[in-house]
């Protein structure tokens, strides 16, 4: 399996409050808690909850569904959908 493409821009971690998922980690103005806005990266990265992890939501809960390739196209589009916010 391929690494995720992630170009660590920080659009997902700016906007946890959008999906069910990640609503728990919201620090309160949609960020996660753990999102460090002067260096734009994750304060916990080496011990980021499991759902911030592309390859494992993989393995765990899509594997079944569709091929990595499928999935990382559907992930690489809501980077892109959040980019735009």
């Amino acid at each position: 399996m391929k690494t995720f493409p992630c170009d660590r821009c920080g659009a997902c971690c700016r906007n946890v409050h959008l999906a069910k998922e990640t609503q728990a980690l919201d620090r309160g103005d949609g960020a996660c808690q753990y999102y460090d806005a002067t260096s734009k990266q994750c304060s916990i990265y080496a011990e980021r909850p499991s759902i911030c992890r592309v390859d494992e939501q993989y393995v765990t809960n899509y594997q079944v569904l569709m091929t990595w390739d499928e999935f990382v196209e559907v992930n690489l589009q809501a980077c892109k959908q959040l980019k735009k916010l």
